[in-house]
């Protein structure tokens, strides 16, 4: 097959927001490859779930070297599917790697150096025909490497052409101020932060939604449904074999299906429901809920499959929370010990 023909109504499907101070916009949904685009999965399926979402105005597409599995196959894959159907429409496409944790042995596949970084960074255009991203992160804090040195490395990626903007993931709210300090000094200013963000995990309300307002980045959140426990796949108990907890993924830990999460889950089901949305729709409205100047830019969702693409995005079609809505949630909505990403920023707060 040829050269994907796109929708050309594909804009009018999805608002986009403006990413912090930037020009750069964002729609507010977009794509993660996290889980659904390694090796193990159909390279047809995961071209059908891009083009749907390209179709459907969801132009941002987000990486990290390490996505897989094995590492480096999300990218390779996204590559082929690029090189298929999409080159064409590279400059509407917002694509977003990142580098950081253990990509190989030794000490340089891990943490924040220069060497790391770039070098992962190279490797990381080349497995997708890339000449530059739109954003490179720096996927996490690295205590043992002084922040002048990650945020130098973030400047050259992109005074050098390899990337457009520099980005931060799960820096805490102190070490995300000192990073946008440090880049403003450098000129080439942070333009978003990638923290996790759900329901069950609101670490971002207690100060880094604040500092990132301050300091001008706008806030892509990931894993608002909390890799599937916010979803109607276990509120019955079991555990499906095809889900991430069935599979054993490395990021699942097996505390996130207690007895105590599971109930917050039902609690928030039956609001959903009365609202007219599955749970994973209510998670991902409330995570864009309107805060004011902190509201989240846009929410990172995977999709095994065009359906569920389509349903998450119907979660943009939902009204607005009403007062007593949103002190209903917060009885449930309370942290549940699945921010499996926390230890990241124990180095730096």
């Amino acid at each position: 097959m040829g050269t994907h023909v796109a929708s050309e109504d594909r804009y009018d499907s999805v608002e986009y927001r403006r990413c912090g101070h930037s020009g750069l916009h964002l729609p507010r949904l977009s794509l993660g490859l996290w889980q659904n685009f390694g090796s193990d999965r159909d390279l047809e399926g995961q071209r059908r779930i891009l083009l749907r979402a390209f179709d459907l105005g969801v132009f941002h597409l987000d990486l990290a070297n390490n996505y897989g599995p094995p590492p480096g196959s999300a990218e390779e894959n996204l590559g082929r599917i690029l090189a298929r159907d999409l080159r064409p429409h590279r400059d509407e496409l917002v694509i977003t790697t990142k580098a950081g944790y253990v990509m190989g042995p030794g000490p340089h596949q891990h943490g924040g150096s220069r060497k790391y970084l770039l070098s992962s960074l190279d490797r990381s255009l080349r497995r997708m025909g890339l000449d530059y991203v739109d954003v490179f992160y720096s996927h996490r804090p690295d205590p043992e490497t002084p922040l002048e040195e990650t945020m130098l490395a973030l400047h050259h990626a992109v005074v050098s052409g390899r990337a457009m903007y520099a980005g931060i993931s799960s820096y805490g709210p102190a070490a995300t101020r000192e990073a946008a300090r440090i880049m403003r000094e450098l000129g080439t200013p942070l333009v978003v932060h990638q923290p996790s963000y759900s329901m069950l995990n609101r670490w971002v309300e207690d100060g880094l939604l604040a500092a990132a307002d301050d300091e001008g980045m706008g806030v892509v959140a990931f894993s608002p449904l909390a890799q599937g426990v916010l979803t109607s796949r276990y509120l019955g108990g079991d555990v499906p074999a095809d889900s991430r907890a069935g599979v054993g993924r490395p990021s699942w830990r097996e505390h996130m299906l207690s007895d105590t999460v599971l109930e917050r889950a039902r609690g928030l089901n039956e609001i959903a429901a009365e609202r007219g949305q599955s749970l994973a729709q209510m998670a991902i409205s409330w995570v864009l809920r309107d805060q004011g100047p902190r509201t989240v830019t846009t929410a990172l969702v995977g999709a095994s499959s065009v359906e569920q693409l389509e349903h998450n995005l119907g979660a943009l079609d939902a009204p607005e929370f009403t007062d007593e809505e949103l002190r209903r949630v917060d009885r449930w909505a309370v942290e549940s010990d699945v921010n499996i990403w926390a230890g990241a920023t124990a180095g730096r707060p």
